[in-house]
């Protein structure tokens, strides 16, 4: 064997380890040292801001590390069933005019009966009926849905916070059915009253799935109220016998939906469906995000978009596309609709002695 004792070292180096001479001839490990971990993270970009002073007119933000946000972004985070990324609200959203706590616009139409009959023909919730698992997967979504509109009205602007647009990437996903039901299951809360809105104008559904006549007495819509001055979309609303529901059909159809949409004149009408009603959600079924365009259109106009996935069938492609075109609206969830397998085993039909259905 090699002495290694007797090899001359360079002066200053005997007595050192091999790694600490390698450290001095090859000019130290530095650049494999793990980057400096800050003491204090920055705060997430969609942080919400705050609201702006009355006194000043200024507004005060979080601290952040990147650009502060336009005054008009009002961006929310909130407990969701399961939330994506998105965009801040654009600014075309300013023109909103700014309700008067002392006005309150009512709905003045007779009440019309629902088809119960109908209504547990479509799977739908029935109102006085029996507690069943679709109750119950629908309680758990409008708790999340009012959760996150009573956070966002704090800084909102005026009725923002109380729209709630449901959309999906592609027909045949389940939107209207979603929509209905949450409408359905908002209308029992003791405190608060839900207008369903038919925005699907090439394809309206929501005055036949409820079972309400759509004859020649049934009023103007949403369509009627944008592209004429002189239509309030009050008048449009019709009452139903369910307290606190109400129902604003989609209106004769145009070839300028998205244009009526985009045009200054949707703001105020929207507006007047809030005004003064500090407890009412409009609940919005739209049409298929990838299919037509008025949902995007819509997305500016509402506090939160509830994007619906069939299981087992929506593409994550689509998926993906449908999120960016509903960028406008700053608070985007999903709900998986036609799920048979719950990873927790949840079964509320079990409990209350009906079958499970996964919505």
């Amino acid at each position: 064997m090699t002495e290694q004792t007797k090899i001359p070292l360079p002066g200053g180096e005997k007595g050192k380890s091999l790694f600490e001479r390698a450290d001095g001839a090859f000019g130290g490990f530095d650049s494999f040292k793990p980057a400096p971990v800050p003491k204090e993270l920055a705060a997430p970009a969609n942080r919400r801001a705050k609201q702006a002073s009355v006194e000043t007119g200024t507004p005060s933000h979080d601290k952040l590390t990147g650009p502060v946000p336009p005054q008009n972004a009002r961006e929310r985070v909130a407990p969701t069933v399961e939330q994506t990324s998105s965009a801040v609200r654009p600014g075309d959203c300013e023109s909103r005019p700014i309700a008067s706590k002392g006005v309150r616009v009512a709905f003045s139409a007779a009440p019309r009966t629902l088809d119960r009959a109908r209504l547990q023909e479509k799977a739908l919730i029935v109102p006085g009926g029996p507690i069943t698992a679709l109750v119950e997967e629908f309680r758990i979504v409008k708790r999340q849905i009012l959760l996150a509109a009573r956070e966002a009205r704090l800084d909102d602007v005026p009725g923002a916070s109380q729209r709630v647009l449901i959309c999906s990437p592609l027909p045949g996903e389940g939107k209207t059915f979603c929509a209905a039901n949450l409408a359905l299951s908002i209308a029992g809360e003791k405190d608060s009253e839900v207008l369903l809105v038919d925005a699907d104008f090439a394809n309206p559904s929501i005055l036949s799935l409820l079972g309400l006549s759509s004859g020649p007495d049934t009023p103007q819509g949403l369509m009627d109220a944008l592209a004429d001055p002189d239509v309030r979309v009050e008048d449009c609303v019709l009452a139903t016998d369910v307290p606190g529901l109400y129902v604003l059909p989609a209106g004769n159809r145009t070839a300028t939906d998205s244009e009526f949409l985009a045009s200054e004149r949707t703001a105020e009408v929207l507006g007047r469906l809030t005004l003064g009603a500090a407890n009412r959600m409009v609940i919005f079924d739209s049409p298929p995000a990838l299919a037509a365009s008025p949902a995007a259109e819509l997305a500016k106009y509402c506090g939160q978009a509830l994007v619906i996935c069939r299981a087992d069938q929506t593409g994550q492609s689509a998926l993906e596309d449908a999120l960016s075109l509903l960028s406008g609206c700053p608070d985007l969830k999903l709900l998986l609709n036609s799920a048979n397998f719950s990873p927790s085993g949840r079964r509320f039909g079990d409990y209350y002695g009906y079958g499970s259905q996964g919505s």
